[in-house]
């Protein structure tokens, strides 16, 4: 490495010898791509780079002799087997020391890496990083990776990471970052490495992408963005995270439903930073969205499970829900039931709201509700509190009984006031008399 550091540092700057010393380190550099996969023009299994005489290179320009074989000869090895991950890095060695001093030589890298070896790859991992964190975000650096060299995606993603890792990074290589991403390479991780950095409006604009991806990588994009960064801290609290899986449209956004209650799960899994204060909060916002999320009453039976001391709020929620007309959403009137059914008996006074029909339907779809609903209502101060129509859907009354006490109709209301106003007349007119 002293010979490395001796040509990068001493003899590249000096141009007498400078080109010489680029060509031989790209050289070696290609030799990592091409030797695993055909044979090499020598016939022998040699490198053609290191096979060049140590005299015959010399500069005919004035300033000091260089032998381009020199520095990386002594180490040569001259097998046809695959290289080693030990072989590869000394090959690469000297072109990533001149990367350093001339950023531009940066590109050939993604080159190399599409064609090399899985051990020539590994080799170029593990200095990459050393490598960027030299360069850092020069310019050159950024153009080369608006446009990377295909295959060599997950080189890219490793050098973008190195850029954005401890630091806040410049608006250009955010730009840089988001171009990539909607133009060149889908992958979800280059929106994670920035999303701390994005405003609020960004992050939920990009937020139905992030849920569309592996779990695990789910997983750490959102506490990334609940996190945020030293500068600025979180990007969305708990509750806006949530409420902004909850607004995915599945079907708008083309993502699949199971992906979006996965995110849910998530969420759920991390009891310590989605408590209970925070999910009542977003139930509380939630119900008053117009439609009802699709999601709403999974979320609503998860909560339930979650945090059992929620249940006096969460008769809340679903009394209100009784006053949105719940069962105009298929979907979601099949899991009010459900929680109805789980929350028992503190669901029976929300039961007992639904009109008749609603509630001979909620009882039809699970008749385990029927016979403890029809005791409680069956107690006389709650009874003469309910409606005759509901007491005839739990059979506390018959149909029969409802016909007998009912008021009577209006010609005889009609009757009754003519009576009445005769016998007003007939009063008045005695009065007079007597008067």
């Amino acid at each position: 490495m002293k010979a490395i550091r001796l040509v990068a540092n001493k003899l590249y700057p000096l141009t007498s010898i400078s080109q010489q010393i680029e060509l031989f380190a790209n050289e070696m550099l290609m030799s990592v791509s091409t030797v695993d996969h055909k044979a090499d023009s020598n016939g022998d299994g040699s490198d053609p780079a290191l096979q060049k005489d140590s005299g015959s290179e010399k500069s005919s320009e004035e300033g000091p002799s260089f032998s381009i074989s020199n520095p990386l000869q002594s180490s040569t090895s001259g097998s046809k087997s695959p290289f080693s991950i030990a072989e590869g890095q000394r090959r690469i060695s000297l072109y990533f020391a001149l990367c350093t001093k001339k950023h531009s030589l940066f590109g050939q890298i993604f080159v190399v890496y599409s064609g090399a070896s899985e051990a020539v790859q590994q080799a170029i991992h593990q200095q990459i990083h050393m490598l960027v964190r030299t360069i850092g975000s020069s310019s050159e650096l950024l153009e080369i990776i608006s446009n990377p060299h295909s295959g060599s995606e997950k080189l890219l993603i490793q050098v973008l990471q190195t850029l954005t890792e401890g630091i806040v990074p410049s608006l250009q290589l955010i730009t840089t970052i988001r171009n990539l991403y909607e133009t060149k390479v889908k992958d979800v991780e280059l929106l994670i490495m920035i999303l701390p950095f994005l405003s609020k409006d960004e992050v939920l604009l990009l937020f139905p992408h992030v849920v569309n991806t592996p779990l695990d990588k789910f997983q750490c994009a959102l506490l990334r963005i609940l996190q945020g960064s030293t500068h600025s801290g979180p990007v969305l609290t708990p509750t806006e995270a949530l409420i902004a899986i909850h607004r995915i449209d599945p079907e708008r956004e083309g993502i699949p439903l199971k992906k979006v209650t996965d995110a849910c799960n998530a969420c759920f899994e991390q009891r310590e930073i989605f408590t209970q204060q925070v999910l009542a909060k977003v139930l509380n916002q939630l119900v008053e969205q117009i439609p009802l999320p699709l999601l709403f009453m999974r979320t609503v039976l998860q909560a339930i499970g979650a945090f059992p001391s929620l249940v006096d709020f969460i008769m809340e929620i679903l009394s209100r829900l009784v006053s949105k007309q719940i069962w105009k959403y298929p979907k979601l009137w099949v899991g009010f039931v459900k929680c109805a059914l789980l929350t028992r008996p503190q669901s029976f006074g929300v039961l007992l709201q639904l009109p008749p029909a609603q509630l001979e339907n909620a009882l039809g779809r699970t008749p385990a509700l029927r016979a403890p609903l029809v005791a409680h209502a069956s107690q006389a101060h709650i009874k003469s509190s309910l409606p005759r129509s509901v007491l005839t859907v739990l059979g506390i009354e018959s149909d029969a009984q409802v016909s007998s006490q009912a008021p009577p109709n209006q010609s005889q209301t009609g009757d009754i006031d003519n009576s009445d106003k005769e016998a007003g007349t007939e009063k008045s007119r005695d009065s007079s008399v007597v008067s």
